[in-house]
């Protein structure tokens, strides 16, 4: 279980974050929907130990979660917007490099936790094509593939749909479901409305750095005039 506890981040005078709580268990979706702005990808930057925070708490199974040690625990993964993929590496090398310099496994082992990847995201026959060479779908599997190589608890994407065609929305959504599934922590930011409904989540509408409305899904789907906000900025009102 993930618990993030009055988080609060400011950039000089600018509040960012505004005591932001709320608790994701395993196998759970969390998303955080709204504009550009709202903190929403900030938040998934500092469970990222990509920013710091100003204070408040983050604990994973009931322990304090430690976020200068991600780099060396690997607890939480991060499946960037724009990829940021090894585009001189080969799909393989994608993952093998990582797993060889970072966690220190031998090449072939490496090599065998790689192909098992790619063949269960429909990788394996471009495994000697360089990252650039693939589609906007093809490299956001690879993304994927490459934060589970490490064995985190928490998997973070950061606008899954963004770069993607809209038609590849439902084949996102599949992947991002299946996370949950296999019992990852699943945290998505994003302000694709078009997600909401191809997964089962919990949604919390962020907006000046706090959260002011939370739905189930499910909920929302079967009532959405029991979440004005959430239905607003869906119906693109906000």
């Amino acid at each position: 279980m993930l618990k993030i506890d009055q988080l609060t981040k400011s950039f000089g005078t600018k509040k960012i974050l505004n005591n932001v709580s709320l608790t994701v268990q395993k196998g759970e979706i969390a998303v955080f929907l709204g504009s550009s702005g709202v903190g929403k990808s900030t938040l998934l930057r500092i469970l990222n130990n990509l920013e710091t925070v100003n204070s408040g708490t983050i604990s994973l199974d009931n322990r304090p979660l430690d976020l200068t040690t991600i780099t060396t625990t690997h607890t939480v993964g991060m499946v960037f917007q724009h990829f940021n993929l090894f585009d001189h590496l080969t799909v393989e090398e994608n993952i093998t490099l990582p797993l060889e310099k970072v966690v220190k496994k031998n090449p072939i082992e490496a090599k065998k936790i790689a192909h098992h990847l790619l063949q269960r995201y429909g990788l394996l026959d471009k495994n000697n094509k360089y990252a650039f060479q693939l589609s906007g779908g093809q490299k956001q599997r690879l993304a994927i593939a490459r934060a589970i190589a490490m064995e985190p608890k928490i998997i973070c994407l950061d606008e899954p749909t963004s770069a993607l065609d809209p038609v590849l929305t439902s084949y996102v959504a599949n992947n991002i479901q299946q996370l949950a599934t296999d019992g990852y922590i699943v945290l998505v930011a994003t302000h694709d409305t078009d997600l909401l409904a191809k997964l089962n989540c919990t949604i919390y509408l962020m907006r000046e750095g706090a959260i002011v409305e939370t739905a189930r899904s499910q909920a929302l789907q079967e009532n959405p005039d029991a979440f004005p906000k959430i239905k607003k900025f869906i119906a693109g009102h906000e």
